[in-house]
């Protein structure tokens, strides 16, 4: 028997849950929670798996991961995010959210939805395991599933390390990942190996200057000047230090200074956010910003030493070309086209695990939106896929890709 013979059993499944699944999305689109405060939605998790009989652990506050062993043979992990934006909902959906939310850092209250589409992932996953748990004898192996909390800070792959994921579940041969996306027909798959999702960070930056009447410049050290100075100059990186053939990018999110148009403030604060594909030109990118903020404040004779402050760190997602190969294969068998993913200039936390595991790793996109390429784009608050065929394409790839391994022949 073929590995896709083998799977139809498992992928009929998905009918005769297709109802309890719809029903589980609306109830985790309505409920989202901020990253690494996911506590109903892990609670739903735990409920829903132990509804189908499947051992799990809970991992760090909020992450979960499921255990399916079945036999001998190849260990096969699969991740979905969990956490959700704050954001306020605008897309029409009857069963859009109107949550809110109060962050426990900040103390701030917000408005919350899952306007990145991690109910559709987390819904996939647990639909994916179901099949394969009611379905053993078309399979061979172990599945380990990997609801993971804490993405859009990425924070959250990186708690499960701390918290010991490497030693509570069997070291799998292929860790596996997916997101869905508007940049994609609705109901495609597309992946390629190399890098697929830019590396990233942000900085914090802070310049000091020494404060004046606005009328009296010259008795003081203008750091809204200095800070304007050195937008300028970082905005020469990415065209005049960074060769053609890479790809960066460098964006001064925001400067915060002052109260008042006669007062010169003391200090100055920048919001920087960085892409790249390669260490070598985020490495580059970090340098230029250093470089540039000391030199700006050396020649504005600036009082103090600038600070820096590094956060929202996202590693390269890189996919293995023999594992990425391999999964391919699985979904040109079974859906017949397969699109080119494309470099995605977005950033995961995807990758921390797997690297941490020693595992190779393969990560495709998946299409939400019948109105592509016209829907609105991940973090957007009108971002909403549509229910099908996203639902069932999405627990559909993950069950094809971990058959690539784990299906009997």
């Amino acid at each position: 028997m073929n590995p896709q013979a083998a799977l139809q059993p498992i992928l009929h499944h998905l009918d005769s849950t297709r109802e309890a699944r719809e029903a589980a999305y609306r109830w985790f689109h309505q409920h989202p929670e901020l990253s690494m405060q996911e506590v109903q939605t892990t609670q739903r998790i735990m409920q829903e798996l132990e509804t189908a009989g499947i051992s799990f652990t809970q991992l760090s506050e909020t992450g979960v991961v499921a255990t399916i062993e079945n036999g001998p043979g190849p260990v096969v992990a699969m991740r979905a995010d969990i956490d959700a934006l704050p954001v306020r909902e605008s897309s029409g959906k009857e069963y859009a959210s109107t949550a809110t939310q109060v962050d426990k850092t900040s103390g701030t209250e917000y408005p919350v939805a899952h306007a990145c589409g991690h109910d559709v992932h987390l819904i996939s996953l647990l639909g994916a395991l179901d099949a394969f748990h009611a379905h053993r004898d078309a399979w061979s192996g172990t599945l380990v599933g990997v609801f993971q909390p804490g993405e859009e800070t990425a924070s959250g792959a990186r708690a499960m390390v701390e918290a010991g994921i490497t030693e509570a579940i069997p070291r799998p041969d292929v860790y596996l990942g997916q997101h869905v996306l508007s940049s994609l027909p609705g109901g495609a798959v597309g992946t390629q190996a190399g890098p697929v999702l830019s590396q990233a960070f942000s900085a914090k930056v802070t310049v000091h200057g020494s404060g004046s009447h606005g009328s009296m410049p010259e008795k003081g050290v203008d750091p809204v000047l200095l800070a304007s100075t050195i937008v300028t100059r970082l905005h020469h990186v990415v065209s005049r230090e960074i060769a053609a053939a890479e790809t960066a990018v460098l964006t001064v999110g925001a400067i915060n200074a002052g109260f008042k148009s006669n007062i010169i403030p003391d200090s100055a604060t920048l919001l920087i956010n960085t892409r790249a594909y390669s260490q070598e030109v985020s490495d580059h990118l970090k340098e230029a910003i250093e470089r540039i903020v000391r030199a700006e404040c050396l020649a504005a004779r600036s009082p103090r030493e600038p600070e820096f402050e590094y956060y929202d760190v996202y590693p390269l997602t890189d996919n293995d070309e023999a594992t990425t190969e391999q999964v391919r294969a699985a979904f040109e068998a079974h859906f017949g086209e397969v699109a080119n993913l494309g470099r995605v200039p977005a950033s995961e936390d995807f990758s921390v695990i797997p690297d941490a595991l020693g595992t190779s790793y393969s990560y495709w996109g998946l299409g939400g939106f019948a109105s592509y390429p016209d829907a609105p784009g991940n973090h957007s608050p009108e971002f909403a896929p549509d229910l099908q065929p996203t639902l069932d394409r999405g627990a559909e790839a993950m069950i094809v890709a971990a058959g690539a391994w784990l299906a009997r022949s």
